[in-house]
């Protein structure tokens, strides 16, 4: 038997989820951010415990073909600005102004780059070319730079292909400390200047977090005598083995792994227009699938700031299971700070001093201190009392019991602003809701926007790991072609196709087993996308003036993908509790609600809130005025019937 391995590593907690081909085991662990090899090796281990009955890594590793990665390691590293200093070379001293266009490019530029800059004189003569490029380099150095972007000259690259010559030269790469150097046109086929730079400037910046991390994770694999390698799961929505990924194509990888999974619950329910909503540890990232289909950006963005590769329309906001609620102004807030896993919530019991929404619903009475994490990972409500009371009750000069309404109500809110703007059509609308936090908030923030359906996964508490299944190994390249002739886009194709087998044949498969699709890519002026339309072999793009033309080729290595479906013939029934819990729905009452276990409710089980459903990891909590149903896939739709 070979297993796939799906893993997503978040802020708090990391999500293991196997395939066998048939069925899925899924577990979680802390994340330990001082050292993200031991969260993902101690995850296997208690998969392999669900799987053979004891732990077992040895055999869970060597039953398996692939280990699909997906990290927030680069997503923190920008957010916290943890990465080296970057040197900029440059012939032309406006591009500074170009990339400090915006207040969010301006924040980033100064920070990553700052002052050092350099601008060389393209028009000098080879000598004095050597002796001034040989000079700035140092002096960027100097100033601190560990790594250097160089972005000259024309379209072509041509220039930056004589400075690379001078630089290999002057500083050749087998010498202790040289600086790693990447050029632009090398990096992204991109016309577009401030785009293709700031490409290149934020990978340089990610790259060493990610590369000492991801070979250190390889490192322990070999050690375990595993062959296969791993693969990093990228935002495209492809996977590929490390030294095949770049580091900015791992940005915001997690989310797209939800979005994957949201378009296979799509498909499976026939749904027109779903909104992920996914509620993770730090953030809530929301993004959308209309007609089945991931929204994405073929020039996507990070934070603001334009870069040249596509990205997943995922839209990231500082609000999430461990975002902190207190007191600004007399007034209660929600994030965007977090107190992440260490020290996490107060009733963790790792010495948090910050009140989260898990604090909230542990002395709501939605929690049950003693099931948390199905049992795994038992909650102090003394803890969150003395917080809450210390830092919004006190305060406020409110009771605990007011404190804890109002924070719920904030988070309500603060988390239904986060996809506000996404709704097109709310009555048309079915929000999907997952993450550690998504299914208990989701009733309530999505009333607020209008929305009255949801749908609650089976595998809610790992789903951007169960999406992640989904993946194939892919590589997509672009490049942009010299003229319009046929002549023109045949070199650049037989580049191309050398380039993908070489690449598919280093991912252990023959380019002939692999989908290849051409297309060519026409651009205006700017750098807009006029069309992208089929191209086959010895085909002349139609280019017109002032366009131009790429030749984007995408190969894809198919891996197994489990197949949702399940009877639409399902029988209404009465839901039947497994126990009661003691819920607060005022400042001077509680009453009792029904408690209900996901996973040993049959399809078409059905019950009116106010309602608590435990499924696997995971708390949802059904408000007064809605409904759930089990569908027969064992998932949640909860309707507003209020």
């Amino acid at each position: 038997m070979e297993r796939l391995i799906n893993i997503d590593n978040g802020g708090t907690l990391t999500d293991i989820c196997v395939w066998d081909g048939t069925d899925f085991t899924y577990t979680k662990t802390l994340t330990t951010p001082f050292d993200l090899s031991k969260c993902l090796f101690d995850g296997m281990t208690k998969a392999s415990a669900n799987i053979f009955g004891t732990p077992d890594l040895e055999a869970l590793l060597h039953s398996t073909k692939h280990i699909r990665y997906s990290t927030t390691q680069g997503t923190n590293a920008l957010v916290e600005r943890k990465g080296p200093r970057i040197g900029l070379v440059t012939d032309d001293p406006a591009v500074v102004e170009e990339l400090r266009s915006t207040e969010q490019e301006a924040a980033l530029f100064e920070d990553l780059i700052g002052s050092r800059v350099a601008v060389v004189d393209l028009d000098a003569d080879d000598e004095r070319l050597d002796f001034e490029l040989v000079q700035l380099v140092n002096k960027l150095t100097t100033d601190g730079a560990a790594r250097i972007v160089v972005a000259v000259g024309g379209a072509d690259g041509q220039d930056e292909h004589r400075l690379r010559s001078i630089l290999l030269r002057k500083f050749p790469r087998h010498l202790l400390g040289s600086v790693p150097i990447l050029y632009s046109w090398d990096f992204a086929a991109d016309r577009v200047r401030s785009r293709r730079i700031w490409s290149g400037v934020i990978n340089a910046f990610l790259h060493p977090t990610m590369e000492r991390f991801l070979y250190n994770a390889e490192d322990r694999l070999r050690s375990h005598r595993v062959r296969n390698p791993l693969l990093i799961y990228r935002n495209d929505g492809a996977s590929s083995r490390v030294a095949k990924s770049v580091a900015l194509k791992t940005y915001s990888s997690g989310p797209r792994g939800g979005l994957e999974g949201t378009r296979a619950l799509a498909s499976a329910y026939g749904l027109k227009d779903v909104l992920m909503i996914d509620v993770g540890g730090t953030t809530t990232d929301v993004g959308s699938v209309r007609d089945r289909e991931i929204e994405v950006q073929r020039r996507g963005a990070i934070k603001g700031v334009p870069i040249s590769f596509p990205m997943s329309d995922v839209r990231s906001s500082g609000v999430g299971g461990s975002s902190i609620i207190g007191v600004t102004d007399g007034k209660i807030t929600v994030g965007p700070e977090s107190v992440g896993a260490a020290p996490g919530p107060a009733c963790f019991g790792f010495g948090g001093k910050s009140a989260t929404i898990t604090d909230v619903n542990l002395l709501l009475g939605v929690l049950d201190p003693q099931t948390y994490l199905d049992g795994g990972f038992t909650l102090d409500p003394e803890r969150s009392r003395s917080v809450i009371t210390a830092t919004v009750a006190e305060p406020l000069g409110i009771s605990l019991e007011q404190a804890l309404l109002q924070m719920e109500a904030a988070y309500f809110a603060a988390t239904a602003a986060t996809f506000a703007d996404s709704i097109v059509n709310p009555a048309e609308t079915t929000v999907a809701a997952f993450g550690g936090a998504g299914p208990m908030s989701a009733c309530g923030a999505a009333r607020l926007n209008g929305v009255r359906t949801v749908l609650i996964p089976k595998l809610a508490a790992i789903f951007s790991a169960f999406g992640i299944s989904f993946s194939d190994i892919g590589q997509t390249y672009e490049i942009g072609l010299p003229d319009a002739s046929a002549n023109g886009a045949r070199s650049v194709h037989d580049a191309l196709l050398e380039r993908a087998e070489r690449d598919m044949f280093q991912e252990g498969h023959e380019l002939a087993t692999c989908a290849l699709v051409w297309t060519i890519v026409i651009e205006d002026q700017d750098g807009s996308l006029l069309s992208e339309t089929p191209y086959s072999y010895g085909d002349s793009p139609a280019i017109g003036a002032g366009q131009h033309a790429a030749l984007k080729l995408a190969v894809t290595a198919p891996l197994p993908h489990a197949v949702l479906g399940g009877s639409d013939e399902l029988w209404p029934r009465p839901a039947v509790t497994s126990s009661t819990r003691q819920v607060r729905s005022s400042a001077d009452q509680v009453e009792e609600v029904g408690v209900y276990s996901l996973l040993e409710m049959d399809p078409g089980a059905t019950a009116p809130g106010p309602a608590i459903v435990e499924g696997p990891f995971f708390t949802a909590r059904v408000l007064a005025g809605w409904r759930f149903d089990v569908t027969a896939l064992g998932d949640l739709i909860l309707t507003d019937i209020h």
